[in-house]
């Protein structure tokens, strides 16, 4: 952040500029293993999660725990089930990390790691195979309006649509959804769903220029996703590379150095011009500021926070991984899934799970007075594309 007088200087270089950014620590998705043992989390942050997912403190302070063990032993289990991996997601009613395979000898194997196995039909590649087939079709000619997006469900081992209400009846939704049903069948029979979703066609949350603690490029205001050596990383669709980029004082900051919007939501920033990176994310005095320790990635059904510019610190689950998002602009890859409200502003901001980052915030549907969706582009494909490396505490 550039530097100012007087008492403005230490609360924004580690309020306002903390919560703009975020940090994490990998230069890419193999090197994200966690840091640290996780730090207590604070009673501001086990009291905004409890609003949020209706816990008492108690079952908030014992998820956390238990998310950050599942998210510790994710990758070990995986690699247990070897190519008998059918998906993994956190179970809230046992506290335990949940592994798909499809034989009893790697469901052995996968529970003498700790997590708990279950026998599914399909693995995850063959699951995967038949979304990208949809992602493929997409590519070549967009999607019907009706049509909010696709991902695959791990726990239920099936291809998920997601139709907005009112639109089932469309003769493109259902050629969309029937040619589907005919790829996957062919694939080895691997089921499709639907789903009824909002009526309101997915959005990102990018907002003409207003006061607050934003950055902005244009008319645009968004918001900072996460510190990395040099800049930030934060979504493409706030900004074109090369775009300028002021702060929250209307200072220069710097450029976009690369962006990719549709097909991606991410984007890189450099940073200049006496402003400084921070492994921050602003808690918005709902919860202390919080230091990243490291990017492991949550599993499906693990809890998770959002701070954005416009409607601060929020928290709910993670709904799905992979799934595609059919924006008016066209269909963004490889996007997360959770129930966290945002708003108009909150675009590019910190998503986390404990003290790992997850990503930066794409779009949804919904506002946080009356709920809605959010999605968010992971952040490990971020630096793993640009080749940064996350600025950690």
């Amino acid at each position: 952040m550039r530097r100012t007088t007087g008492v403005r200087v230490g609360l924004s270089a580690l309020l306002v500029l903390g919560a703009l950014t975020g940090a994490g620590a990998a230069l890419s998705p193999a090197a994200a293993a966690p840091g640290p043992e996780p730090a207590a989390p604070s009673a501001k942050l086990v009291s905004a999660l409890g609003r949020d997912l209706g816990l008492t403190d108690g079952q908030a302070r014992e998820r956390l725990g238990q998310e950050a063990a599942a998210m510790k032993l994710a990758p070990k289990a995986e690699r247990a089930a070897g190519k008998a991996f059918g998906g993994s997601w956190f179970d809230a009613d046992t506290g335990r990390l949940v592994v798909g395979v499809t034989n009893d000898e790697r469901a052995a194997a996968v529970w003498a790691t700790g997590a708990t196995a279950r026998i599914v039909r399909h693995t995850a590649k063959e699951l995967d195979a038949v979304k990208a087939r949809l992602d493929e079709k997409a590519g070549k000619k967009a999607a019907p309006a009706g049509v909010s997006g696709w991902h695959v469900d791990p726990k239920a081992g099936d291809v998920v649509i997601s139709v907005r209400r009112g639109s089932e009846r469309d003769a493109a939704v259902r050629a969309f959804v029937g040619e589907a049903k005919g790829q996957a069948k062919r694939a080895g029979s691997v089921p499709v769903r639907v789903e009824r979703a909002a009526a309101q066609a997915p959005a990102t949350f990018a907002a003409g220029t207003v006061g607050g603690d934003p950055y902005y490029t244009g008319n645009v205001r968004c918001s900072i996703g996460f510190s990395v050596q040099g800049g930030f990383v934060t979504a493409g669709h706030c900004g074109r590379a090369g775009a300028s980029v002021n702060g929250w004082d209307g200072s220069y900051v710097g450029n976009f150095r690369g962006s990719s919007f549709p097909g991606n939501d991410y984007a890189y920033v450099s940073v200049g011009s006496g402003w400084w990176t921070v492994p921050v994310v602003l808690g918005w005095g709902t919860v202390p500021d919080a230091l990243v320790r490291g990017s492991a990635e949550a599993p499906v059904g693990a809890s998770i926070c959002r701070s954005g510019s416009t409607t601060h610190w929020h928290c709910g689950t993670v709904l799905a991984k992979n799934e595609t998002v059919n924006y008016s602009q066209g269909a963004v890859y490889q996007m997360t899934k959770t129930n966290v409200c945002a708003e108009p502003g909150d675009s590019g901001g910190s998503f986390i799970s404990g003290d790992q980052a997850q990503g930066v915030t794409s779009g949804g549907w919904g506002n946080c007075g009356s709920g809605g969706e959010t999605w968010f582009q992971p952040v490990n494909e971020i630096l793993s594309v640009y080749g940064l490396r996350l600025h950690t505490a």
